[in-house]
């Protein structure tokens, strides 16, 4: 067998399988003690998902972000590294139980033969607008996390106050917290992806950024995020409106962008 970068990448989406199976039983066990297992995990999987992307990159000589399956692969690279580093501190280590399921159910998506086409997107300043896209995305899908966590802990708050009591969850004002500076994040970086597209790059012959599928999803992605965080901004006590919000907000992302995606005339020239 040939250890090319697929081969590696997919180790490394089994681990974060093996990561997704140990967070039911964090679950089960309310969360109560510290635990190294889940983020040692991912840390290997990181490693393994490190290691595919730098053999794609050398291989092709080029950043690997020029199609759908680089892109996805990028994503969840974002999210893992951004897991770790906060995983440092131990009460935000939990958050990989949460965002264990999403790296595994993207790495599965992401490995669909059909993602891995001729390079859909070239030259180094498109290279740079998916990269910053794909960081906006991976800072949002820890936002996702962070929410659960949130809904999690509001939920044993209000219903089963013991394991709340017990639970080493972080306290629900620091998860609201850490929700909105990371969606903050993701929402810098996807202005500065969507900047960067229309200052530094120009349209087919033919076509217009403003008339692209893709780019009105974008826009109106970045829409959402800007009006939920304002309104939060403004409401008084808006962190469970603004959990679920948030959780919508990535859902649709999830299901809606590979189709828009397809629809886009200027990303599937």
């Amino acid at each position: 067998m040939s250890w090319n970068d697929k081969v590696f990448f997919a180790i490394a989406v089994a681990i974060y399988g093996l990561g997704m199976f140990h967070a039911f039983f964090l679950w089960r066990r309310g969360f109560r003690r510290d635990d190294w297992v889940l983020y040692g995990v991912l840390a290997l999987g990181m490693v393994l998902h490190t290691v595919a992307m730098a053999k794609r990159g050398f291989s092709l000589h080029r950043c690997p972000v020029n199609n759908l399956y680089e892109a996805t692969a990028f994503v969840m690279w974002a999210i893992v590294s951004g897991y770790l580093v906060m995983g440092l501190w131990p009460r935000l280590r939990f958050l990989g139980a949460f965002v264990s399921p999403l790296l595994f159910a993207l790495g599965v998506f992401a490995m669909m033969p059909a993602l891995d086409a001729q390079p859909q997107f070239t030259g180094g300043i498109v290279s740079l607008h998916v990269a910053l896209i794909a960081l906006a995305y991976g800072a949002l899908g820890l936002s996702f996390g962070g929410s659960l966590m949130y809904l999690s802990q509001e939920h044993d708050l209000k219903f089963d106050k013991l394991r709340a009591i017990i639970s080493r969850l972080p306290a629900i004002q620091q998860l609201e917290r850490v929700m909105v500076r990371l969606m903050f994040c993701g929402i810098v970086l996807l202005t500065a992806g969507l900047a960067v597209s229309f200052l530094g790059m120009k349209a087919p012959h033919g076509q217009s950024f403003l008339q692209d599928p893709k780019v009105i999803w974008s826009l109106a992605v970045w829409l959402f995020y800007v009006g939920l965080l304002v309104w939060y901004r403004r409401a008084d006590h808006g962190g469970h409106r603004l959990a679920w919000g948030n959780l919508l907000g990535f859902a649709f992302v999830l299901l809606t962008f590979w189709g828009v995606n397809l629809l886009s005339k200027i990303h599937n020239p």
